[in-house]
């Protein structure tokens, strides 16, 4: 499997599992809306990240996320070269899983009226509307997750031919999974932990594709949860490189 395929498909599993549990525990009469709560959704959200990582670490590194890929290229641990690629293919990924998501409750969609609840399964938003602290809710919870991956990620993975300083493999991605579980109950209660552009901005222009009427995109929030999260991965990654 290439770099790029690797990049899109686990993307794409991740949206599909992660924008699924949003779906089953918001959107009228599924099985999951039941006051499943907070710790399912930041559950699911770990653990899809662990499934997607664990299928293609071994072929890519398994960024999934544009503020590692970005995060690892400023500091010099992953090749300019590969960066556009990677992004495009995350970008993607996180298109067609959303979208797969999308067909896997359309029922359910369209017996959902509320557009909140419905732009709430794609993307995130924040609880209180306060630009200044969402950036920051977004920089803190993505610095915590990059920071994390650069103590869990091994040097020297050989990605199609090329040796990169730093990628993550399958057997770290439980511990990755988990990190993204821990910050997701402990700090996602601001702005629901985009953590990552393309989890946000695919599922967000998917949303805004959707065939329904009175559709809330809210454009005007959408560059918290991408510039947010490569601040904090570029902080992140910075700061590693000092002290290590």
């Amino acid at each position: 499997m290439s770099s790029l395929l690797a990049e899109f498909l686990g993307t794409a599993i991740l949206l599909l599992l992660g924008i699924g549990v949003n779906a089953n525990t918001s959107l009228k009469n599924t099985i999951g809306n039941k006051d499943s709560g907070w710790v399912l959704v930041s559950m699911a959200w770990g653990l899809s990240v662990f499934i997607a990582v664990f299928i293609t670490g071994q072929f890519s590194g398994a960024h999934l996320n544009p503020a590692v890929t970005i995060g690892l290229a400023v500091t010099g641990k992953f090749s300019w070269s590969l960066v556009t690629g990677y992004l495009l293919s995350q970008l993607l990924g996180a298109i067609f899983g959303s979208w797969l998501a999308y067909i896997t409750y359309i029922d359910h969609y369209r017996l959902t009226k509320d557009e909140e609840t419905v732009r709430g399964s794609f993307c995130t938003g924040p609880a209180i509307r306060n630009y200044k602290n969402n950036f920051f809710s977004e920089f803190v919870g993505t610095f915590i997750l990059v920071f994390a991956i650069f103590f869990i990620a091994k040097p020297n993975l050989e990605i199609q031919g090329e040796v990169v300083n730093f990628g993550i493999g399958a057997l770290d991605a439980l511990p990755v999974g988990i990190v993204v579980w821990v910050i997701g109950m402990t700090l996602g209660g601001t702005t629901g932990f985009a953590i990552n552009p393309a989890r946000d901005f695919g599922p967000r222009l998917m949303y805004s594709f959707l065939p329904r009427k009175n559709k809330k995109p809210d454009w005007s929030y959408s560059w918290i949860p991408v510039l947010g999260p490569i601040a904090g991965g570029v902080s992140a990654g910075l700061l590693f490189n000092i002290l290590i």
